[in-house]
């Protein structure tokens, strides 16, 4: 008897020890900063980079100055600031998704606002993301105290009477609504666009465990959130745009693809029916996860600029009601 208790009591300690490495490894893969970049391994990938790639270029051409703050937790963030001369009262914050960077995913983005909207744009780099110091990924929550900071960077230096519009792409998505959800948001951000972003991170890294290993295996998501906690400091359940959004009055643009899989259709249709502001909701018929604006750029664009004009001061003299007529 004594001998089968010992054997129980060693496969119990070898299943904890087992649980525990695979947590670990779970956090590392998610929050941890890979050491290279991930380049593109298909055509479709290849094709975005190229025209990446175009859009930087013409970014580039404009001679962005590169911008810098510290974070309140002692990190360096970086950013590219597009103006027309120093007179700008009218900024778009873009904010990039999961393992990119602020130029390669938003410069298509930073072209219609500058050339089409004359808006300058504040193009950051995440922590943890391109020139931006940081070992831990902050999936929205973390970013979105950074996001106040670049707020709070461009209130002070172009002045109280400026208007910001918030626009994210997935993991920026989730920033922006919890950066125009937070109590200490500015009254300067006029309005959010949330392209593909997801409701809860629990739930998101739940979809992805699922996803790659056909198993909920909610345990390792529970442990590996309880590594992000004593590591990076925020629990998974902390990074919560549907927590947030509870508590927000920002009129707020959400769009999604309707053969997203990454970030599934069912998350942006659940914060636009949950959201109890002004709203409007874009759904991109056949768009997978961060291509709505690639496949149907005119729709998209026609959405976004109605949208901005009716939260900006162009648009003011129209009754709040009319929000809801795009």
């Amino acid at each position: 008897m004594d001998i089968l208790i010992s054997v129980i009591a060693a496969a119990v300690c070898l299943m904890v020890i087992l649980l525990i490495v695979v947590c670990v490894c779970t956090f590392r893969f998610i929050i941890v900063r890979p050491k290279t970049p991930n380049l593109p391994t298909n055509d479709d990938e290849k094709n975005r980079q190229h025209i990446r790639n175009i859009n930087n270029e013409y970014i580039i051409s404009k001679h962005p100055t590169q911008k810098e703050i510290v974070s309140f937790d002692g990190l360096k963030l970086k950013a590219l600031l597009l103006t027309h001369g120093g007179s700008d009262k009218k900024f778009a914050v873009l904010v990039h998704g999961y393992r990119c960077n602020g130029r390669d995913e938003m410069s298509h983005l930073a072209r219609h606002y500058y050339d089409d909207l004359g808006f300058a744009c504040l193009i950051p780099d995440d922590r943890a993301h391109g020139k931006s110091e940081g070992k831990y990924i902050g999936f929205g929550y973390l970013d979105h105290f950074d996001i106040l900071s670049w707020c709070d960077y461009l209130i002070k230096t172009f002045g109280e009477d400026i208007e910001i519009m918030l626009h994210g792409i997935s993991m920026g998505a989730a920033t922006v609504m919890m950066t125009g959800g937070s109590e200490k948001a500015p009254s300067q951000i006029k309005g959010v666009i949330e392209d593909c972003g997801y409701n809860d991170m629990n739930e998101e890294i739940q979809c992805n465990i699922k996803d790659m290993t056909k198993m909920k295996l909610s345990v390792v998501r529970n442990g590996a959130s309880l590594v992000c906690k004593l590591k990076a400091g925020y629990s998974f359940k902390d990074a919560s745009p549907r927590e947030f959004l509870k508590n927000s009055s920002v009129p707020i643009l959400f769009v999604h693809g309707t053969e997203d899989t990454f970030v599934p259709t069912y998350m942006g249709k659940e914060l636009y029916e949950s959201y109890s502001g002004d709203k409007e909701l874009l759904l991109v018929e056949g768009a997978r996860h961060a291509r709505s604006y690639y496949i149907a750029k005119e729709e998209y664009d026609s959405y976004m600029d109605k949208f901005i004009e009716k939260c900006t001061a162009k648009g003011s003299a129209r009754s709040a009601a009319a929000l809801g007529s795009i």
